[in-house]
């Protein structure tokens, strides 16, 4: 069995890999200011970003969930690894060749296949595929990108490979590279039977990437008539590290673009992701072999910037025939997991953004795009198409379900615009289509198979339509079902943990003098060495400081750069934790670097409180005190009381600078 990893090891990898980089390979960040970048949380859904990111202290800290720590907890809790593991990756990345106490290498740990490996694995078999494009026997797929458009620079760009019709070439190749079967079928790379064959054998392949870069995945199409598997595309089965409701083709060539722009643009396959890439339209991603839902949507507005603070848009593209229409009725109904803007880009003569390509030139794919129309009013419009508006019978059915349509939507904010443009359309009153959207509502509110999240009226609106979701490979679709407006919505952040809020006044000393000893802990050293825990009314802020004090106190965090992350380490209470974390990257309130003078005055201000409350308790005793029956007490209290009354003078007169 591997020793363990050497603690002065594990320290400079720390210090070493920045944590603002690591955590921007699955968050996009932003200056925050006071030193700490912030971004939407990757752990909890939330509309305003309250994930916050401080590089010079090596911190993450989320004030909506709690989530904290230092760059191996964030690695630990966003991809489910164990902290050698985590340890291992960021060793590889910052080039640090690890010490094991007993000698022993990491490959030897009794475990499952490390994700380290599993990566591993996939990234020689996209070199390896990648390098076999070019032989004899990938003819056929050279010619079918080639017949889409794409040349060699293109194949290049996008990692593009063959994989050989020789069922175990992959297996052999990989075992020569140091890989066990077991490692190799738990990535999914290999099929487990008779024999270890290559799953993807005879096919054209995408590799599927993390934000990261790193690939964990692919999809393979059909090029050969007489390839034993039907299915046009196969994609990389369920592994662990690669959930397909949580990846998005192209997000890594896409990700700095969308953070740039605001933009983000959801395409239906792999060739279409590449045609839109090499037109200029450097936004686009698709979903891999399943319909974008929920997971995706979440994935994608970490990227996008998407909060109640910034809009951007997100235009979904649809082909132009009735399957398309009717993808864009559901995707109406995930239109309510973005606070961004929402769009439509259809081409009418019903070409893919490849096909539209190939036969009109890149232009034609950015004007595509820039011809977006809002998605709410493009579903409406598909909806009242049905019907015969020169008719009063048909304005009345159009009328009913546009409105059931309108009723389902959740963000009550966006329901009297549909309203108007219902009565735009349909050529009604106002206040006649409001009427029919409220009268939609209740009656969704009572429809007997309503369940919390579902829509059944606008489901059977759905039904009647004939929507139908094209499950193919690399094509997007929307599975989400329209939520009722009548649901119980649910929190836009879930309840933290018991500690102070940070807006409380009653603690904003507390929390500010430990946020001072935390993060500058130099500057509070000399000052902070007649602090207790008794100094701090709040339980929790009290437990941090007998943490600090258990470690050392400021003095030794002054010495040591991975301090923090050592004290978060050392308590086993998740409140404690939690806030540590908090104080950790919560900015401190002075608009400049703090000094003594800032420190002198939190820290001798909270001793001054401590005394003034202990003068409230003695002055208290002494009015309950007999000062004739019981003479020595009240005047050892009186005494006390003089002497507290002066220190706390003393204190006061520092806290100011004097």
């Amino acid at each position: 069995m591997a020793g363990r990893i050497r603690d002065e090891d594990i320290a400079e990898v720390r210090e070493k890999a920045r944590i603002d980089d690591v955590v921007s390979g699955y968050v996009t960040l932003r200056n925050a200011g006071g030193g700490s970048m912030k971004g939407l949380c990757p752990f909890h859904d939330e509309k305003s970003p309250s994930f916050h990111v401080t590089p010079a202290r090596a911190f993450f800290h989320c004030f909506g969930c709690g989530e904290g720590g230092d760059v191996y907890s964030f690695l630990m809790k966003i991809d489910g690894i164990t902290f050698t593991e985590a340890v291992e990756r960021l060793a590889d990345k910052v080039g640090i060749q690890l010490r094991y106490e007993e000698g022993a290498g990491p490959s030897s740990q009794p475990r499952g296949p490390a994700r380290g490996r599993l990566i591993e694995a996939h990234k020689l078999a996209a070199e390896y595929y990648a390098d076999l494009l070019g032989t004899p026997e990938a003819l056929a797929a050279r010619q079918f990108l080639g017949s889409r458009g794409f040349d060699q620079a293109a194949a290049e760009t996008f990692g593009v490979g063959f994989a050989p019709r020789d069922g175990e070439a992959l297996f052999r190749h990989l075992r020569q590279k140091g890989f066990s079967p077991d490692e190799l079928v738990t990535s999914g790379l290999i099929g487990h039977g008779r024999s270890h064959y290559d799953r993807f054998r005879g096919r054209l392949l995408w590799p599927i990437r993390e934000a990261n870069g790193e690939v964990i995945g692919f999809g393979a199409r059909r090029i050969f008539d007489d390839d034993r598997i039907e299915a046009k595309y196969l994609n990389t089965p369920e592994s662990p590290i690669y959930k397909k409701s949580h990846v998005l083709y192209g997000l890594d060539l896409a990700r700095k673009e969308i953070g740039r722009s605001s933009q983000a643009v959801v395409v239906e396959g792999y060739t279409d992701v590449m045609a839109c890439h090499l037109a200029g339209v450097g936004t686009a991603v698709a979903t891999c072999g399943t319909a974008f839902g929920d997971d995706h949507a979440r994935v994608l507005r970490r990227f996008l910037h998407d909060h109640e603070e910034f809009r951007g848009e997100v235009i979904f593209t649809f082909d132009g025939d009735a399957a398309g229409q009717k993808a864009a009725l559901r995707a109406f109904g995930g239109d309510q997991n973005f606070v961004s803007q929402t769009y439509v880009a259809v081409e009418p003569s019903g070409m893919d953004p490849c096909d539209l390509r190939l036969s009109q030139g890149d232009e034609a794919v950015r004007d595509l795009i820039a011809r977006r129309v809002p998605l709410y009013r493009f579903v409406l419009g598909n909806v009242l198409s049905r019907y015969d508006l020169d008719r009063a019978d048909g304005r009345v059915d159009a009328l009913r379900e546009a409105a059931r349509l309108v009723s389902s939507v959740r963000d009550r904010s966006k329901v009297d615009a549909f309203a108007r443009e219902i009565a735009a359309s349909v050529g009604v009153d106002v206040e006649e289509a409001r009427a029919e959207v409220r009268r939609a509502s209740a009656r969704a509110a009572k429809a007997p198979d309503r369940g919390p999240g579902s829509a059944a009226a606008a489901a059977k609106t759905a039904q009647r339509a004939g929507e139908r979701v094209n499950d193919r490979p690399g094509e997007r679709a929307v599975e989400r079902d329209i939520a009722s407006s009548a649901a119980p919505e649910a929190p836009a952040v879930p309840p933290g943990p018991p500690v102070p809020d940070p807006r409380d006044p009653r603690f904003a000393l507390e929390r500010e003098t430990l946020k001072l000893v935390l993060q500058h802990p130099g500057v509070v050293a000399n000052v902070a060495r007649d602090v207790h825990g008794n100094d701090f009314t709040h339980p929790t802020f009290a437990a941090v400081w007998e943490v600090i004090a258990g470690a050392g106190g400021p003095a030794r965090g002054a010495q040591d750069a991975g301090w923090t992350s050592k004290l978060r380490a050392a308590t086993t209470d998740p409140l404690v934790a939690t806030a540590l974390s908090a104080l950790s990257v919560e900015p401190v309130r002075s608009a400049r670097e703090p000094d003594t003078a800032y420190v002198h005055a939190h820290v001798y201000k909270l001793l001054e409180l401590t005394a003034l409350r202990r003068i409230g308790e003695l002055k208290s005793r002494l009015q309950r005190t007999n000062p004739v029956d019981h003479s020595v007490d009240y005047n050892r209290m009186f005494g006390e009381l003089v002497a507290l009354e002066q220190h706390r003078r003393t204190l006061r007169d520092q806290s100011l600078g004097g």
